[in-house]
C-alpha cells in the first residue's frame, strides 16, 4: 500500500509498505477513505525527530470502511463507515473505567513513561503505524471505531477522530461560565473549531487570537471577537474587552511551537541539527518548549480564571511564571483528548444544519500521493491552509 513517511525534518514521501493484516483477535483493518494532517504532525515534521524511525507511517486522523475483522471482534462488521479516534484504549482498565481513553493502562508506553499508545505519533507513543495511509490496523476494534452513517460525505464525519474531541475537550476543561469570557489562542483547525464549541456551549464573550488574515477572517464571520497578534498588544486588547479583568477562561490550542520565543525557537533548531543519540537525551532532560502562547494565556486570563492546554508541549525544562500563576490563582487543565467520552455529546451535532460548520470546514482536500507537498504548505502556512484532508 502507499504510506506517508517519515525520512527526516522536513522531509516526508509517499512510499509503498507492506498492507497491515489482522495481528490480534480483536483487531481490525480499515480501508482508509479520508485521513487528515493535523497541526500536531507539524511537530513530527519540524521538532520531535529524534523520536522517529526513518519509515515510520505518520497520521492519526482516521476514516474509512471495515475490510476485515479478527475473531473476537463483535461491535464493527466488514463495510462498517467508521471513525477511528487518535488513540488506542482497551476499554476495560482502571483509566478507560474513568474514560480517561489517553491514559489506558493496557496500552500504556511504560518504557518512554508516556500514556495510551497513539496512531503515527513517535516511540512516545508506541510507534504505532500511522493512518496517512490506504489501510489501517485498529487494535481494539470494539472499543475505538464509531459507527458512523452512510450518506453525508467524510467531512461530516471525520473530525471525530481528533479535532471535534480536542476541541470539546479543550472548552469543557475550560470550564467557562454560561455567558462568561473565554480567549482562543491559536486559530488552526483546533482552535478555530473552539471558538464555535464555545460559542455553542453558551460562552457569552469568545475571542480569537492569532496572526494569519484567512484564520482571523474566517472564525469572525461566526462570530467571534478577533485580534491580530501582530497588530495589538494581546494582553491590554483583551482587558480593554473585558473591563480591565482578563477574560474567564484561556484555551491554548497553540503549544510547543508558538511565535514570539526566539530562545527556545533556537534550540529547537540546535536540537534538530544533532544525531538523534545526542538529541533524544537532552529533549528528555534539558528540552524547553516555545511558551509564547502560555504565557500569553497567563497573561490575559483573570484571577481565579482557568487555561485549558490542548496544544501539545514536550519540554522537560520550561521556566514558568509560577510566581504569577500562584498569585493570580490559576487553574491549568491539560492533556491529550479522551475521544470517546465526548463521541455522545458531539455526535448529534452532525447533521444537515451543520452548527460547528464541519461540512465546509476542510481548506484543502488533496491526494494521499500530494502529502509531501501539503505538509509544507500546511507548515508555511500558504494558501489559505487551515485544514488539509487526504484521500488515498
Amino acid at each position: 500500500m502507499k504510506a506517508v513517511t517519515w525520512h527526516g525534518k522536513r522531509d516526508v514521501r509517499v512510499d509503498t509498505v507492506p498492507d497491515p493484516a489482522i495481528q490480534e483477535p480483536t483487531d481490525a483493518i480499515v480501508r482508509m477513505t479520508t485521513t487528515g494532517l493535523c497541526g500536531s504532525d507539524l511537530h513530527l515534521y519540524e521538532v520531535l525527530g529524534p523520536y522517529l524511525a526513518e519509515g515510520d507511517i505518520l497520521g492519526h486522523e482516521p476514516m474509512g470502511l471495515v475490510e476485515a475483522v479478527g475473531a473476537e471482534v463483535r461491535d464493527v462488521e466488514v463495510g462498517d463507515r467508521v471513525v477511528v479516534p487518535f488513540q488506542i484504549a482497551c476499554g476495560d482498565c482502571f483509566m478507560c473505567d474513568r474514560q480517561l481513553y489517553t491514559q489506558c493502562e493496557t496500552t500504556q508506553v511504560r518504557d518512554q513513561s508516556c500514556g495510551a499508545a497513539l496512531f503515527g505519533y513517535t516511540k512516545l507513543y508506541g510507534s504505532v503505524p500511522g493512518a496517512q495511509a490506504e489501510y489501517l490496523r485498529v487494535p481494539y476494534a470494539d472499543v475505538g471505531p464509531i459507527k458512523v452513517p452512510q450518506g453525508p460525505a467524510d467531512d461530516r464525519f471525520v473530525y471525530l477522530s481528533d479535532v471535534l474531541p480536542t476541541a470539546w475537550q479543550a472548552v469543557a476543561y475550560a470550564d467557562v461560565p454560561k455567558g462568561g469570557s473565554v480567549a482562543v489562542l491559536g486559530l488552526g483547525p483546533i482552535g478555530a473549531m473552539a471558538t464555535r464549541i464555545a460559542m455553542h456551549r453558551g460562552a457569552g464573550q469568545v475571542i480569537g487570537v492569532d496572526r494569519v488574515p484567512e484564520r482571523l477572517t474566517r472564525e469572525s464571520t461566526r462570530g467571534a471577537t478577533v485580534l491580530d497578534l501582530d497588530a495589538a498588544d494581546v494582553g491590554e486588547a483583551v482587558r480593554d474587552l473585558t473591563g480591565g479583568r482578563g477574560v474567564d477562561a484561556v484555551v491554548d490550542a497553540v503549544g510547543m511551537e508558538a511565535h514570539g520565543s526566539p530562545v527556545s525557537k533556537v534550540a529547537h533548531q540546535f536540537v534538530g541539527l544533532l544525531p538523534d543519540g545526542v538529541a533524544e537525551p537532552m529533549m528528555d532532560h534539558m528540552g524547553v518548549d516555545r511558551l509564547g502562547a502560555l504565557l500569553t494565556a497567563v497573561d490575559i486570563v483573570r484571577r481565579g480564571g482557568t487555561i485549558s492546554l490542548s496544544g501539545v508541549y514536550g519540554g522537560q525544562a520550561d521556566p514558568l511564571p509560577m510566581m504569577t500563576m500562584f498569585d493570580k490563582q490559576i487553574r491549568l487543565h491539560m492533556g491529550q483528548a479522551n475521544v470517546r467520552r465526548w463521541v455522545d455529546d458531539i455526535l448529534p451535532l452532525l447533521t444537515d444544519d451543520d452548527p460547528l460548520g464541519v461540512d465546509d470546514f476542510a481548506t484543502h482536500h488533496v491526494p494521499l500521493d500530494d502529502a509531501p507537498a501539503a505538509y509544507e504548505t500546511f507548515q508555511r502556512k500558504d494558501d489559505g491552509a487551515i485544514k488539509i484532508l487526504f484521500h488515498p
